[in-house]
């Protein structure tokens, strides 16, 4: 797990991350089979889609404003296979975490303000009181920062003991951050192999991170799961299952998913498709 925390230390946190990140005894070793590299995307006028949201935190009670994408102006062109958003003008991804500058709190939008008192203690003497304030004045997210916030965000999560779930989503959030990068990498640079084997290995770890750890929610957990309803969910695993070459869970989950009476079309026909696909592979081989 450290090297999903690997960076921390400029912050003052170099002592998260140590033992596990799930809570769940049951852990299962995955290897995430990844997709061939497409070609350079570029980012138009990224800063004309933002605007300056304010929020208060409720660990330390600052005020302060992070960069927000405006809805309804970004496109969506593409969902991935598992369900990653891919827009047109700006990789909304890199601004959903809300990051506190002056104590270091940080949390995906969703999970900012349900904080109980007892979390609020472990964050300010865990976090706050070895955080090293970071000053950014771009007027967008470049990769490493949203990265950086990222990991602030999972460190957050283990200090406070988060749901298994909540842990998960950070992870497969930050492997789509640093897909979205690769994906913006120059084939013609000196460095882009080195990067793009750099970030493969990296978006490995957290793909398999979210795999393990939302099998453990669905486990544990009621719906809704990290706002996902339980068929949902149920693709979301059989697709992380069929990116790192887990074909027994995802076939079980395909399985179950086209013949529940609860799953809607789209999620069948997604899930029709996630079959075709282990079809494909198993007749190449």
């Amino acid at each position: 797990m450290a090297g999903i925390f690997s960076g921390l230390e400029k912050l003052g946190l170099g002592n998260i991350g140590g033992g596990d990140l799930f809570e769940d005894p049951k852990k299962k070793e995955t290897v995430v089979k990844k997709e061939e590299p497409v070609k350079k995307l570029s980012l138009v006028n990224e800063e004309d889609f933002l605007f300056d949201k304010k929020y208060a935190c409720p660990v330390c009670e600052s005020s302060f404003e992070v960069k927000t994408v405006r809805t309804g102006k970004v496109r969506m062109k593409n969902v991935d296979l598992d369900l990653r958003p891919d827009y047109s003008e700006v990789d909304q991804n890199k601004y959903d975490v809300i990051a506190c500058p002056e104590c270091g709190y940080a949390a995906l939008g969703r999970y900012f303000t349900t904080l109980n008192k007892y979390q609020i203690e472990d964050i300010r003497s865990k976090i706050c009181m070895n955080y090293k304030k970071q000053e950014y004045h771009e007027p967008t997210y470049n990769y490493e920062y949203a990265r950086n916030l990222y990991q602030l965000a999972l460190a957050n999560a283990v200090v406070k003991k988060a749901k298994n779930s909540e842990k998960a989503y950070i992870c497969l959030k930050t492997a789509w951050v640093i897909r979205g990068e690769t994906q913006r990498l120059d084939p013609s640079a000196d460095d882009y192999d080195a990067k793009k084997e750099a970030n493969d290995a990296q978006e490995r770890d957290l793909l398999t991170n979210a795999l393990n750890g939302f099998v453990m929610a669905r486990q544990s957990e009621e719906f809704p799961i990290a706002g996902m309803d339980s068929t949902t969910l149920d693709y979301l695993i059989a697709a992380l299952a069929y990116e790192t070459d887990q074909y027994d869970v995802a076939g079980k989950m395909i399985s179950e998913l086209l013949t529940s009476r609860t799953a809607n079309s789209r999620i069948k026909d997604k899930a029709r498709f996630l079959k075709e696909l282990m079809a494909e592979k198993n007749s190449g081989q």
